[in-house]
C-alpha cells in the first residue's frame, strides 16, 4: 500500500480546531471510504450549499486525506481566509481569464505529488429547485483525461440544513444529519485515447455527474429528475440568491 502524502501543518491546525466543532453540530454518516484510492485521485461531487467543502474535507480528512480544493480565485484575496486557503494548498480557479489554464496546471501537480483533488463540477451552487445535481462543467472532466487519475463520485446531503443555499443564517442546533457517500471510480478509460474536444469532454462529465446523482439517490431514497438542470437553458437562474 503505497504511503499518503504529507499534511500540512497549516491543515493539521486547521483541523485541531474546525473537526471537535463539526463533531458537535453533525451527525455523519460517512461511506465508499474502501472506494478512495491511496494517492493522485480526483474527488468530484455535488454542490448544495456553500458548507459543502467543509463536511466534504471533514469526510476526506477522516479517511486519511489532506484534500486540495479548487475554489474560486476572488476567495484568495479574502483576508484571512485568503491566508489559510494559501497555507492549506487549496487551489485558485481563475474563471474567464486568461489564468484559467494556471488552475489544471496546479491542479495536475498535485495528482502527480500523490494529492486528492476535489472539484465541484456544476462551478456553483446547484440551481436546480430540489437541490439535485445539474449539468456540469467540464473542468474535471479535462483533468481526469489528460492525467489519466481515477474520479471518486462523492454525493453529499445534509449540510444545507445548516446553511440554506445562499443563506445567511448559519443553524448549528440541534446537530444535523450529513451524509457524505463515495462511489466507485467513474470509467472513462475508453475515453482516454480520443481527442480532448467538446464532445468528449460532454460524455465524460456527464459520466461523472450521473455517478454523483446514483449516490445522492441513494442517500436521499428518491428518483432525481429525468432532464438535468440546465444553467444554459435556464440563464436567469445564474443570478439567483
Amino acid at each position: 500500500m503505497p504511503s499518503l502524502p504529507p499534511t500540512p501543518r497549516a491543515y493539521k491546525i486547521l483541523a485541531f480546531f474546525l473537526r471537535p466543532i463539526l463533531f458537535a453540530i453533525t451527525r455523519r454518516d460517512w461511506r465508499g471510504a474502501e472506494n478512495l484510492p491511496a494517492r493522485g485521485f480526483i474527488a468530484a461531487a455535488n454542490h448544495v450549499t456553500e458548507v459543502d467543502p467543509v463536511t466534504l474535507a471533514h469526510f476526506l480528512y477522516d479517511q486519511g486525506r489532506a484534500p486540495k480544493i479548487t475554489a474560486k480565485a476572488s476567495l484568495f484575496s479574502v483576508p484571512v481566509l485568503g491566508g489559510i486557503l494559501r497555507r492549506t494548498g487549496m487551489i485558485p480557479v481563475h474563471r474567464g481569464t486568461a489564468g484559467a489554464a494556471q488552475s489544471l496546471v496546479d491542479a495536475t501537480a498535485r495528482l502527480d505529488e500523490g494529492e486528492c483533488v476535489v472539484f465541484f463540477p456544476e462551478g456553483t451552487l446547484t440551481r436546480d429547485p430540489d437541490g439535485w445535481p445539474m449539468v456540469g462543467k467540464t473542468g474535471a472532466a479535462r483533468l481526469a483525461l489528460a492525467s489519466r487519475a481515477p474520479v471518486v463520485p462523492i454525493a453529499q446531503w445534509g449540510a444545507e440544513q445548516l446553511l440554506a443555499p445562499y443563506g445567511k443564517v448559519f443553524k448549528p442546533i440541534p446537530p444535523k444529519h450529513v451524509a457524505v457517500h463515495a462511489g466507485p471510480p467513474v470509467d472513462l478509460s475508453d475515453l482516454y485515447d480520443r481527442p480532448l474536444d467538446t464532445a468528449t469532454l460532454r460524455e465524460a462529465t456527464e459520466r461523472i455527474m450521473a455517478a454523483i446523482t446514483r449516490q445522492l439517490e441513494e442517500i436521499r431514497g428518491a428518483q432525481a429528475p429525468a432532464e438535468r438542470f440546465d444553467m444554459r437553458k435556464n440563464p436567469g437562474s445564474e443570478g439567483r440568491r
